[in-house]
């Protein structure tokens, strides 16, 4: 059974299928090659975990878009959320000059 996919090969964030244990181990086709990753943390259906090193301040990349930016070093396996990403969209805060 497939757990989880992604949209796009330059994703670097896949989308779970089910509920994910942390400690689960996941397979994800990118294009005609596997990428194995164990999980740092539980992932809820349809939420997101990282599939490589993203590095603070850097786009977290979904559909091969960026949809917003690190706030933490994020480790391949972990739960990618509001916890450690900053939405890059509708940010209408930041286009006032607020922070």
């Amino acid at each position: 059974m497939q757990k989880a996919v992604i949209f796009n090969a330059s994703d670097n964030v896949a989308t779970s299928l089910a509920d994910l244990r942390a400690g689960e181990e996941v397979e994800i086709n990118i294009g005609d090659r596997k990428v194995l990753t164990t999980l740092i943390r539980a992932v809820p259906f349809g939420h997101k975990f990282s599939l490589k090193d993203i590095v603070s301040g850097s786009p977290v990349i979904k559909y091969g878009e960026v949809i917003g930016l690190a706030t933490t070093d994020i480790k391949p396996g972990d739960y990618v959320h509001v916890h450690n990403v900053a939405s890059a969209r509708g940010r209408g805060d930041l286009a006032r000059g607020e922070k």
